[in-house]
C-alpha cells in the first residue's frame, strides 16, 4: 500500500452489481460436490437480473446437476486500492432443449451472442476451432437464478487534510 493512501471500501447497490456484470460478461463460476469446491472461468450474459451461460457437458455441468447451488464472482482491478468485486449466490437451472424452455433458450442465445467469444471457455475442451463436439456433447444452456447479489468497490482515499486531485 502506498504510504499515506488509505482504501475506502463501499458496498454497491444490486443495480450497480448487475450493471458491472453486464459490462464485463466474464467471471468465475463455483460449484461443489461431496464437500469439494470447483471453480472455472466462464463467459456469461446478463439480461435484467437473469444470468445466462453456455457449456458443453462435463465436470461442472455434472456437479451443478447434482448440486444446483452455485456462486458467480467477477472483479475489476485498476490497482491494489482501486477495485470492484461482485458475487452472485444462486441456483443452476438447465435450459433443456424441450418445448418448456424454448423461449428461455432463445433468450439465452440472443443474450450470449451479444458477447464476443461467448462460446469460450465453454468449448475449451475442443482442441481446434474446426473440431465438432463428440456425440452426446450437445450444448448446455443454463441460467443462474439469483438468490443474493453483493458487491463492493474500493478507491484510494487521500490522507486526512489532503484534497483529492481533480
Amino acid at each position: 500500500m502506498t504510504e499515506g493512501i488509505r482504501m475506502n471500501v463501499q458496498e454497491i447497490t444490486a443495480a450497480e452489481c448487475y450493471a458491472k456484470l453486464a459490462s464485463s460478461g466474464f467471471g468465475r463460476l463455483a460449484c461443489a460436490r461431496d464437500n469439494q469446491p470447483y471453480v472455472v472461468p466462464i463467459y456469461f450474459a446478463v439480461k435484467g437480473e437473469a444470468i445466462y451461460a453456455f457449456s458443453l457437458a462435463g465436470q461442472k455441468v455434472d456437479w451443478m446437476r447434482e448440486n444446483p447451488r452455485v456462486c458467480l464472482e467477477a472483479d475489476w482491478m485498476s490497482g491494489s486500492n482501486d477495485w470492484t468485486s461482485v458475487v452472485i449466490l444462486g441456483r443452476y437451472e438447465e435450459l433443456t432443449d424441450t418445448p418448456e424452455f424454448y423461449n428461455e433458450r432463445l433468450q439465452a442465445l440472443a443474450s450470449l451472442q451479444t458477447r464476443p467469444m461467448w462460446w469460450e471457455p465453454g468449448t475449451s475442451s475442443l482442441s481446434s476451432a474446426n473440431e465438432r463436439p463428440e456425440k452426446g456433447q450437445a450444448p448446455v444452456f443454463f441460467r443462474i437464478l439469483v438468490d443474493r447479489v453483493t458487491g463492493y468497490r474500493a478507491a484510494p482515499q487521500p490522507p486526512d487534510g489532503v484534497a483529492p486531485h481533480e
